[in-house]
């Protein structure tokens, strides 16, 4: 490794001379000339980001599965192998930031979702769009605080989109699987009374439950213990916002709260409810 950046380091100082015209001088045509100094400029900024990555990550992108899930982390060291991991390469370069997670630590419910989106991807913490907010408001409504929940997804990175196309893709199966003992490890250091799965694919990532949501929601599942609901997705919410379907997300956050034994009022219990004439 240190033969290799010793390389690099020799490498730029001489791409360093073309660029900037101190070298030899050149027998190729202008236009050979330009395209050359574009890609040693792009060669130079790449080199860098990868040097100081390998700096700070040492041995990112290494370790194994079995090694993730068979390790006692620290939160510490949990979130730094999180964001040096590279495993999945197309995530790696398409990704902004990797979200690791935010939240009570010990907190006793915890909330996962598929994927970051791109407001997610850019601001490195999960749920903070247009679902973000609507999920912050369920969980008022069951009387707690943002911060005193764990909110996860179960892919780190946000899912790459083609060139030119904008938007936020559904991340593939084989993306969660790679990027699941993650989510366990970060699981078994908050230990959460109950978990809440966002939607069918966070439900097939966490659970392996390949089914639609009117055969998932309000149905009680189990992971390494711990007791997990499948509701909606916030977003689904916002694209059906009608009485019932937020009812029915509302009668399964008033399972969790039954389930955590919480104080549930009356008024909370009618929440969502038609109207009395």
């Amino acid at each position: 490794m240190e033969l290799f950046w010793q390389a690099v380091v020799h490498a730029r100082a001489t791409l360093m001379e073309m660029k900037d015209g101190v070298g030899p001088e050149p027998t190729a045509d202008v236009r050979s000339l330009e395209r050359l100094k574009a890609a040693a400029e792009e060669l130079l900024s790449k080199a860098a980001v990868a040097k100081s990555r390998a700096e700070l990550f040492p041995e990112e992108g290494k370790i194994t599965r079995d090694e993730i899930l068979s390790r006692k982390w620290t939160w510490d060291e949990l979130e730094r192998a999180v964001k040096g991991c590279k495993k999945c390469k197309h995530l790696v370069c398409y990704r902004t930031q990797v979200v690791f997670g935010t939240g009570n630590r010990e907190a006793r419910l915890m909330f996962v979702g598929e994927a970051p989106g791109a407001d997610e991807d850019r601001l490195g913490e999960p749920f903070v769009g247009k679902a973000g907010e609507l999920l912050t408001k369920m969980i008022q409504a069951m009387g707690l605080r943002r911060e005193e929940v764990y909110i996860g997804n179960v892919l780190k990175c946000r899912p790459d989109m083609p060139p030119g196309e904008s938007g936020n893709r559904k991340p593939r199966i084989e993306e969660m699987r790679e990027c699941l003992p993650w989510l366990v490890a970060q699981i078994r250091l908050v230990r959460p009374e109950v978990m809440v799965a966002l939607g069918a694919t966070a439900a097939e990532g966490l659970l392996g439950r390949n089914e639609p949501m009117k055969e998932l929601r309000g149905r009680w599942f189990e992971f390494e213990g711990i007791p997990v609901v499948v509701t909606y997705h916030p977003a689904y919410l916002l694209r059906n916002p009608s009485l019932q379907e937020k009812r029915k997300v509302w009668e399964d956050l008033l399972a969790v709260m039954e389930r955590m034994k919480m104080p549930i009022s009356q008024k909370q219990r009618d929440y969502f409810l038609p109207k009395k004439d």
